[in-house]
């Protein structure tokens, strides 16, 4: 598995989406779970890590980011008609970067929660979509340390309005300062995509 995730890294910093398209169909035979867990979560880390060291360009982590989230879109599969609202609700707020949401909405999906995205929020529109879709966990994505300490925001907003909600957090600033999250008031945070999972699984099961 590690060699498929090498060539799907080579495949993306070559911006080869053909190739990496069938990287990823060759492992058919796992889950989309476990691929994005395997395969896609590992390259693109590879990739961040690369250019932080300056051996990847910049504009290298863009193009890698793009495919992989189309890709990844290809792969999971659409909310069917009639379903159940979802308990579960996923944004980035006060960023642009898409790519980790993208990749945890799949995650969540592929093991059966389902999740409603609602994108790009601001403070302000997270509150009144919360508040309309009476969600029971809301995941927050961040890139950017000023997006992260406005996640204090959204939890005081809910405290008072949304008490039940479960905040959990994740992205940039939060692996990179693990006490971040308990400062903004957080019920948790997580690394990677499948600690999501398992956190959103777990609200989910206190849940009345």
């Amino acid at each position: 598995m590690n060699t498929l995730s090498a060539r799907f890294e080579h495949a993306l910093l070559c911006v080869d989406r053909a190739e990496a398209q069938r990287v990823l169909r060759s492992a058919g035979d796992l889950s989309l779970a476990d691929r994005l867990d395997a395969i896609v979560v590992p390259a693109l880390d590879r990739i961040g890590v690369g250019w932080e060291e300056g051996a990847v360009a910049l504009s290298q982590v863009y193009m890698a980011g793009r495919i992989a989230e189309e890709l990844i879109a290809a792969l999971t599969p659409l909310r069917p008609p009639g379903a159940p609202k979802p308990r579960v609700a996923l944004t980035v707020l006060e960023d642009h970067h898409q790519l980790g949401k993208r990749i945890v909405a799949s995650m969540l999906g592929a093991s059966g929660v389902d999740v409603a995205d609602l994108g790009r929020t601001t403070v302000e529109e997270l509150v009144a979509a919360v508040r309309e879709g009476r969600f029971e966990v809301v995941l927050i994505s961040v890139l950017m340390l000023a997006s992260a300490r406005r996640v204090r925001d959204v939890v005081e907003r809910l405290a008072d309005l949304e008490p039940r909600v479960n905040i959990i957090v994740g992205g940039a600033p939060f692996r990179l300062d693990p006490s971040l999250a308990a400062r903004v008031g957080a019920h948790a945070t997580g690394a990677t995509a499948s600690d999501a999972v398992h956190l959103v699984e777990r609200f989910l099961r206190r849940a009345p």
